[in-house]
């Protein structure tokens, strides 16, 4: 009546049937986050090709098809990292520090001027910029030194180390001049600290030192006979405080991208966004391609930043935390400054919008920060679960 097993059988041995999500790496994947940022691709590279078509005589979707390689690019970059345990960054962090230092520093000799500056290479199919990838770089880097260092000297010393490591290659980047992205290295700084435990005292003096460094190059210095920006860099930075008076010089663009951006209301225009397909916003593919679009933009990177900051709490140690923190207040902050550049309630210093503007070093640069926030968001799943990584 019962089965028997006899004495010589076997038990059947164990299978794990992996499907490919798991070799990949994409089963513990954020995907509210690879919509986000798929998404805000996708409708750049549509933005780019409806508000370029005459840019380029003979070659209507010449910045589409580009931007739509970077996108390929980027992405398969982003999958690559999404495999990678993060940790391992750690341990490069002196590598990696280094590599940055000498990419923005080696632009002076060998990188191409363009518009007054040196701050990219020129390569066969396109130009890397290093400051791009710099941004992700530094964070990972910084925070390797954060946490190994969180125990050396004391805390007004430790500060001080932290903001001389961040420094340094924003003053690099500045030098080129890159006023926008020297500032992105400067946020990025101040964001692995925040998240590294440091007081929040050190940090009110830090914003009282840049107050009154502000003042210092815009006023006091001017002032003096010793300007420290260069005149387009002061215009700039000062011309949104009073754009009607700089209507057509420097706040020609802050003023006819707030008129495209009040044209297009909600939903934007599409083709029949006279101001961008028109040519009267300048620079519509790079630092002022929020004016082609606002609210569903908006709305992508809200998920975008709040799946970030969720994987700051999921992290399985300290060096995710701080990376992901960085990653998210990089990201942040460029968002807040080029939109409110869009605006008018920002400067323009040329900051690109994550994602959306034209360029290769920044989409790939952020698509890679895409995948390392992946890749702490797998790990940590894999950790909860007893599992190591690959």
């Amino acid at each position: 009546m019962y089965a028997t097993r006899t004495r010589n059988a076997r038990p059947e041995p164990f299978t794990v049937h992996v499907g490919i999500g798991e070799r990949l790496g994409l089963a513990h994947m954020d995907w509210p986050l690879t919509i986000a940022a798929f998404a805000l691709i996708a409708f750049s590279v549509f933005v780019l090709g409806e508000a370029t078509q005459n840019d380029v005589p003979g070659d209507p979707h010449y910045y589409l098809k580009r931007q739509a390689i970077y996108a390929v690019l980027g992405i398969v970059g982003m999958v690559v990292l999404t495999r990678i345990d993060y940790s391992r960054f750690r341990e490069l962090r002196v590598g990696i520090y280094t590599f940055l230092c000498a990419g923005v520093s080696l632009v002076f000799v060998f990188g191409f001027a363009a518009r007054g500056s040196r701050r990219a290479f020129e390569l066969p199919f396109f130009s890397f910029q290093p400051s791009e990838l710099g941004k992700l770089l530094l964070v990972l880097a910084l925070a390797g030194f954060v946490i190994d260092g969180a125990r050396r000297g004391s805390e007004v010393q430790r500060t001080v180390r932290y903001l001389c490591l961040g420094l340094a290659p924003a003053a690099l980047v500045f030098l080129q001049p890159d006023l926008g992205t020297s500032m992105v290295f400067v946020a990025a700084t101040l964001a692995v600290m925040y998240f590294g435990g440091v007081p929040w005292t050190h940090f009110a003096v830090i914003g009282g030192a840049l107050v009154a460094l502000v003042a210092l190059v815009l006023v006091a210095a001017p002032a003096a006979g010793v300007p420290v920006l260069k005149g387009y860099q002061e215009e700039r930075l000062t011309s949104f405080l009073s754009p009607h008076e700089h209507e057509s010089g420097a706040g020609y663009q802050q003023n006819q991208s707030k008129i495209a951006t009040g044209s297009g209301q909600l939903t934007g225009r599409g083709d029949k966004a006279t101001q961008t397909r028109l040519d009267f916003v300048p620079e519509r593919h790079t630092d002022f391609i929020f004016a082609v679009g606002a609210v569903f933009v908006l709305s992508l990177y809200a998920l975008l930043f709040w799946r970030a900051l969720r994987i700051t709490t999921l992290s399985k140690n300290a060096y995710g935390t701080l990376v992901a923190g960085g990653i998210a207040v990089t990201l942040l902050f460029q968002t807040f400054v080029n939109v409110g550049m869009n605006l008018g309630i920002m400067p323009i210093t040329g900051i690109p919008l994550p994602l959306m503007s034209y360029g290769g070093s920044s989409v790939v640069a952020t698509l890679l920060a895409v995948g390392v926030l992946q890749s702490i968001n797998v790990q940590a799943h894999l950790s909860q679960k007893g599992r190591f990584a690959w």
